[in-house]
């Protein structure tokens, strides 16, 4: 039920006061009386009012009762005089500030339509007021609708774009901790059940990619990944959730500068899940259902993009294992003899081209039938290991090194003449025969090779077929004059 509207007859002249207010009353007024300013200023404090009467004759003059009413938080009070005889006094009334008057002597029907016009009036204004503040609120809202929506659409541009998964995090990491103001927002991937999880963005250290950090040292990420739903707390100081954590601090004689966190997992697979964790510290303001709202939505719509991004970069090192198993020598994990054809070609060309020199070594290991045939096939696999071991060791960057087949090894010398190369086969010529190599049975074997050497271009030599025919015939004079030496 609505309360009636509240009326304060100011008079000093008690009668008078009495009067009206036993006719408003009667009419379903609540009235409330006072004589004197001090009366009346108190009455004001006490107890809100729709409506002020003052009599004409009440204490001081009309001007300053009507200043004392403004000033007791009634600016918008509608304030009558009562009593008014003359036009002047009229006149003068209504400079005083007040809003209307009543002649004197007072009539019934005309107090209550003035009053029921103010009341009246003053009703729709506080309506119209509210109206406007509730509009007011609205487009508040509204833009602050508008600029989050903004923020969310500029960061899910950018994390959608062709990213791969860590510069993902990193994007979010950045761009949310500028949206919310804040410090501290890192990102942490962990599998559910284990103890370490992995910190691989963080706002406040951009350099950390992959931090090892205890689970359980971090009860809200702990509770994050065990509910799978957000985790907020207020004050970490007093909040029942870091009791444990918070003896621990006791023990360690410290007391974190944070305040507030926030923790809202994600799951990216089903062995991987992430949260995506902000902080606040002492000082600064406490994360709100707000935060946890925009920084949810964020999350919830970049997963697809992470996920895409890893399931990418998943892809690409699958094409790169199958290529290096295409490539490769799985024994020694040289280049293989197709991946060393077609590089040949490739180096073949660019010698042509730029009008320089390539040479080629062709190294096979002196009695090697001997050591598979003594020692086995394993123990002749672990040599030929080592050997692939030390030539890739004693190479330049450009040159390129591959088992061409068995024992057989081919080295391809870029912009190398004959007498470079030849001085480099005879130094590598050297290092086999003085290396002491690890094979089971034998201490310190030895081992020997023969090298043939040709060159692109020379005589005989105008093409890869060419320079492979010249290098296997300078392989086939070192073996049959002796091994262990190198011929060109």
């Amino acid at each position: 039920m609505t309360a009636p509207p509240c009326v304060v007859v100011a008079d000093d002249d008690v009668r008078a006061a009495g009067v009206i207010a036993w006719l408003l009353r009667e009419k379903g007024y609540s009235v409330a009386t006072a004589k004197g300013n001090d009366e009346l200023q108190d009455l004001l404090r006490r107890q809100p009012a729709d409506l002020v009467i003052i009599g004409w004759g009440a204490d001081g003059s009309v001007e300053g009762v009507v200043k004392l009413v403004r000033s007791g938080g009634g600016a918008a009070l509608p304030v009558l005089i009562a009593g008014v005889s003359r036009s002047v006094d009229a006149q003068q009334a209504l400079r005083a500030g007040a809003d209307d008057w009543i002649s004197k002597p007072v009539r019934v029907a005309e107090l209550l339509a003035r009053i029921e016009t103010h009341l009246t009036g003053d009703t729709d204004a506080r309506a119209l007021r509210a109206t406007l503040q509730r509009r007011e609120e609205e487009l508040v809202r509204a833009q602050t609708d508008i600029a989050t929506t903004r923020q969310l659409v500029e960061i899910l541009n950018e994390v959608t774009a062709e990213l791969a998964a860590a510069e993902i995090y990193r994007v979010l990491a950045r761009r949310v901790a500028r949206a919310l103001d804040l410090r501290h927002c890192s990102i942490v991937l962990a599998a559910p059940g284990e103890s370490m999880g992995t910190v691989v963005a963080a706002y406040d250290d951009p350099s950390i990619t992959d931090l090892q950090v205890r689970i359980d040292r971090y009860p809200e990420l702990q509770a994050a990944l065990d509910t799978n739903r957000p985790v907020l707390v207020d004050d970490v100081l007093v909040d029942q959730m870091f009791a444990e954590v918070r003896e621990l601090w006791r023990r360690e004689v410290r007391t974190p500068p944070i305040r507030s966190v926030l923790a809202i997992p994600f799951a990216l697979d089903r062995r991987q899940s992430g949260i995506f964790f902000l902080r606040t510290e002492r000082g600064d303001r406490t994360l709100t259902t707000e935060d946890a709202d925009f920084a949810e939505v964020v999350i919830r719509a970049a997963v697809a993009a992470i996920r895409r991004a890893h399931a990418l970069e998943s892809s690409r090192a699958d094409n790169r294992r199958l290529e290096e198993l295409a490539t490769t020598d799985a024994l020694t994990r040289l280049l293989n003899r197709r991946a060393l054809l077609e590089r040949l070609s490739v180096e073949v060309d660019r010698a042509r081209r730029f009008k320089s020199q390539l040479s080629l070594l062709m190294l096979d290991l002196d009695h090697f039938k001997a050591v598979n045939d003594q020692y086995g096939h394993l123990a002749g696999d672990s040599l030929l290991r080592q050997i692939g071991t030390l030539l890739a060791g004693d190479v330049r960057t450009i040159d390129v090194v591959a088992r061409y087949g068995g024992e057989e090894f081919v080295l391809i010398l870029p912009e190398t003449s004959t007498e470079g190369a030849a001085v480099f086969a005879e130094r590598l010529r050297e290092r086999v025969d003085s290396e002491r190599f690890e094979l089971e049975g034998a201490a310190d074997f030895h081992l020997t090779c023969s090298i043939g050497v040709a060159t692109f271009p020379s005589p005989r030599v105008a093409s890869t077929e060419d320079l492979f025919a010249r290098a296997d015939e300078a392989l086939y004079r070192a073996k049959s004059g002796g091994r262990n030496q190198v011929r060109t």
